[in-house]
């Protein structure tokens, strides 16, 4: 089955070299380790949250605002498709990677169209 991790952290965190560097690594490994076991699908970092634009449809008007929608200092960072057996396989997969260290990561199983 299908999950989308979405990294999610704080944009205003400013680390250290060294804090960047660890994380920059440690996120490499996880993600050398989860291509490695065929877990993980394709995943990417999202640019700041000041690179975003929001469409909102209205009575037939679009709408289109600068930034993100939620208003909360914790942001989408990045993203994960992975294949797991089950929740649990994909919950001890999230809990590996290092953004769960640092923020959060939620988890959600991909609800294709068709299935009930």
């Amino acid at each position: 089955m299908h999950y989308l991790m979405l990294i999610c952290g704080n944009e205003e965190w400013e680390p250290s070299p060294a804090e960047l560097a660890a994380v920059i690594a440690d996120t490499e490994a996880w993600v050398k380790e989860m291509d490695g076991r065929g877990v993980r699908r394709f995943g990417d970092r999202l640019r700041p949250t000041g690179t975003a634009t929001t469409v909102r449809v209205r009575d037939g008007e679009t709408l289109l605002s600068d930034g993100p929608f939620a208003e909360t200092k914790e942001q989408i960072l990045g993203f994960d498709l992975i294949d797991c057996a089950d929740l649990e396989e994909a919950l001890d997969i999230a809990s590996r990677h290092p953004s769960a260290r640092l923020g959060s990561i939620e988890v959600r199983p991909l609800w294709p169209f068709g299935e009930d």
